[in-house]
């Protein structure tokens, strides 16, 4: 018996909260700088909450209903859900995210397969764990009944759900072993209890609990037979015989709830929750009915939350109609695949008159955070009242579709030829230890070096004299002066501090990924495009619409002049084609791939004008190599053959004397460990000092034979690591292995930091390396 469909107008598993115009980056960046006051900071971010859902209802979201998700978060929502826990005191609210002058901040690592960032929960036996913090139920209530005399919304709050949230933290220092966080799923579950009852009084008709782990392999394949569902088939219990709830709405996204491990949607559909929600994009509809789901909504994920092409909509709405008979669900409503937080706010933002290089006729193939909503809504009404009733929106998105298929540059010849003659040899460089003698006789350089992995600190001068070239205020040579002058000043001060191995420091890019698209075919850049990828940290994601060449050298200049400034080897900096295509929004109408060879092609190429330039160290990063790494395990082993075969087309054609570095970062690496001995680099660096080396020892268990340079000082925060800190880290790195292999290099980028915190953390790293050095 069908059951009444609850969101008939559609809902969204969640919205970008950095704001339209990243009204919360600058809120706390300002209150971090000491600018402005908590209570300032706590005004501004209300009313970007309020702007939020009142913006969702214009687009056609139900006011009333609970279609509105509230799904703020001041900096990530997984340290939002351990503050109500109790796990982090709300006073440490930020010093759990960036750290203080005596306090490390928590290690952080990628949302599942995105370039989003969440920070790891630490959670031992005794760890106090209780209702702490009713941040979900004050946000409820202030849409309910604003106080500015706003129009009233009532949203539905979103929490990370209580499975999730354990297997996503961490067990504590000291937690005796065997400890496993979920262990305490009871004590969990009873204060999520409390906030359900809590939200139940105030009026809350829906409450969204994400349970993505419930469809990754990468984060429960550890767990024994068994454990996983009866975590849920017991937290769902206890959740669902909470008197006086919301009606609770499971959400599973990032792929399909049914894989190798089980299937977790059968699992769900066999508790009393209200609604589950299924992401079908990454995932797919059951072939037959499934017991349990015919006294449940099904929220359909059909709109693609993860990229931003515009959807097929005749497409959608028949599998949306077919849904009710195919799965038994008791209703069907339509939504989003996962939370639109991974996309921009608006095509519309965005100006679309050719006047800066893009094709105007991109806008017409985009959907951004709006559109999609405004999809939900075309394909909701259509559920409802049929095809006919939306017809001219069906008719309208075929047409973009067609119009994409038949532009110029989305299928290039030449390129697709390039690829087809490609041969085995074109992934294969001389062995390594061929290439060791000839590097270490044409390098000379000392046990442990030292290196940075890239970029320096971007100075406001810096970006201001880039702003002003890209608006055609500032001409060339002025801007060129002003480039060159900061890559003099990171060079002096990178021999002034004592590293070995140097970097031009990257003034004249805006963003790694960003900076390569701006010079390839097939790529086009927003002005306004933001995402947040952590806190306040955001990115402009570009959009790969065609097929990839590279018209003309990119980097070779500015390590030309960087490498005539002094005699230590100064790196040739590239982003490898993974973390390009990952950081970016792929095309969906060809492999990825097949896409990833065309970017590594055009890489290879500037491999080679690299080396003819005299660069003898190339560093090709790939920190993106496990985000992209499927979250089921049958689909992994496909991704990390063309993963590895891409970056070794990058790299395969330099020559044994040329060392070629990647850089690796936030990552849980012990799963991708045989793909980064593939990936056949000379020296591979990645993130170590938030985890304290805790890769360290699989390395040396997997019997790693190359160059490698484990972080010791973690550039996400502002904290200064002392010289005794680091070289503590670097002492354990060289107890696990061969002190001839380690490098001595902080976790990442320097970008994002100041020069006076740069500067005196990188002087403890070199004091640390001598210091170790002296002890070998």
């Amino acid at each position: 018996m069908p059951i009444a469909t609850p969101f008939p107008g559609g809902t969204i598993l969640g919205y970008p909260r950095i704001g339209r115009r990243r009204e919360l980056k600058r809120a706390l960046e300002a209150r971090w700088a000491g600018r402005t006051t908590d209570a300032e900071l706590e005004a501004a971010s209300c009313a970007l909450r309020l702007a939020t859902v009142r913006r969702l209802v214009e687009l056609g979201l139900d006011a009333a209903d609970g279609s509105v998700p509230s799904s703020f978060s001041p900096y990530d929502q997984v340290l939002d859900a351990a503050v109500l826990l109790g796990v982090v005191p709300a006073r440490d609210y930020f010093v759990a995210a960036r750290g203080d002058g005596t306090r490390p901040p928590l290690e952080m690592t990628k949302w599942f397969d995105t370039n989003y960032h969440y920070l790891v929960p630490e959670i031992g036996p005794g760890t106090p764990i209780t209702f702490a913090d009713d941040a979900p139920l004050r946000w409820f209530a202030e849409a309910a009944r604003p106080s500015d005399g706003g129009a009233a919304v009532v949203t539905r709050p979103v929490v990370v759900g209580p499975v999730t949230f354990l297997l996503l933290a961490k067990a504590a220092s000291g937690a005796p072993a065997g400890f496993r966080p979920l262990d305490r799923l009871d004590d969990v579950v009873a204060a999520y209890g409390e906030l359900l009852a809590a939200l139940g009084a105030a009026g809350a008709p829906w409450v969204q609990l994400d349970e993505p782990a419930l469809v990754a392999d990468t984060v429960t394949g550890h767990l024994p037979d068994g454990v996983l569902a009866e975590a849920v088939t017991r937290a769902y219990g206890a959740l669902t015989g909470v008197a006086g709830r919301p009606s609770i709405l499971v959400a599973a996204p990032y792929g399909d709830l049914r894989g190798e491990s089980g299937d977790h949607l059968a699992l769900l559909a066999g508790t009393d929750v209200e609604a589950i929600a299924v992401d079908l994009v990454r995932g797919s509809a059951p072939a037959g009915p499934v017991p349990g789901l015919e006294t449940k909504t099904l929220v359909a994920g059909l709109v693609d939350g993860h990229n931003v092409w515009r959807a097929d909509l005749a497409t959608k709405l028949a599998q949306a109609s077919a849904l009710g008979d195919a799965t038994g669900a008791g209703a069907v409503a339509v939504g989003t695949s996962t939370s639109l937080l991974h996309v921009p706010h608006d095509v519309d933002d965005e100006t679309w008159d050719g006047t800066d290089g893009r094709d105007p006729r991109l806008s017409g193939w985009l959907a951004f955070a709006d559109q999609k909503i405004a999809e939900v809504a075309t394909l909701a009404r259509g559920l409802a009242q049929g095809a006919d009733a939306v017809a001219p929106e069906l008719a309208a998105a075929s047409a973009a579709l067609a119009d994409r298929a038949a532009a110029a540059g989305v299928v290039v010849p030449a390129v697709r030829a390039r690829v087809a003659g490609l041969e085995a040899d074109d992934e294969t460089r001389a062995p390594y230890a061929e290439r060791a003698a000839a590097q270490a006789e044409r390098l000379r350089l000392p046990l442990l070096p030292t290196t940075t992995i890239g970029s320096f600190p971007q100075t406001p001068e810096i970006r201001s004299a880039r702003s002003a070239w890209a608006k055609g205020e500032l001409d060339d040579a002025a801007y060129t002066a002003a480039m060159r002058a900061e890559v003099a000043r990171v060079v002096a001060l990178q021999e002034e501090l004592g590293l070995d191995v140097l970097v031009h420091g990257e003034p004249e890019r805006n963003d790694m990924v960003q900076y390569f698209a701006e010079q390839l075919d097939g790529f086009a850049v927003t002005a306004g495009g933001w995402v947040q990828s952590y806190g306040s940290r955001c990115v402009r994601p570009p959009i790969l619409w065609g097929d990839v060449a590279r018209p003309a050298p990119m980097t070779v200049a500015w390590t030309r002049y960087a490498q005539s400034l002094t005699a230590k080897p100064v790196k040739g900096m590239l982003t490898g084609p993974v973390t390009i295509l990952a950081w970016s929004f792929v095309r969906d109408d060809l492999p990825v791939g097949e896409t990833a060879v065309q970017v590594a092609l055009a890489l290879r190429d500037e491999v080679a004008d690299l080396e003819a330039a005299g660069t003898a160290v190339v560093q090709v990063d790939e920190p993106a190599l496990r985000e992209l790494l499927p979250l089921r395990r049958e689909a992994q082993r496909a991704y990390l053959d063309w993963a590895v075969r891409s970056f070794r087309l990058a790299t395969a054609g330099a020559a044994p004397a040329t060392q070629v570095h990647t850089h690796l970062c936030y990552s849980e690496f012990g799963e991708v460990i045989d793909a980064i001995d593939g990936l056949d680099a000379d020296v591979t660096s990645l993130e170590a000092a938030r985890s304290r080396m805790e890769i360290v020892p699989q390395l040396h268990e997997a019997g790693y034979g190359r160059g490698i340079g484990p972080g010791v000082y973690d550039i996400h925060s502002p904290r200064v690591p002392s010289s005794g800190e680091v070289t503590e880290l670097l002492g354990l790195a060289v107890t696990s292995i061969d002190p001839a292999l380690v490098w001595v290099n902080p976790d990442c980028g320097l970008k994002t930091r100041g020069y006076a915190e740069t500067t005196e953390s990188l002087r403890h790293l070199v004091a640390a390396a001598h210091a170790v050095r002296t002890t070998l």
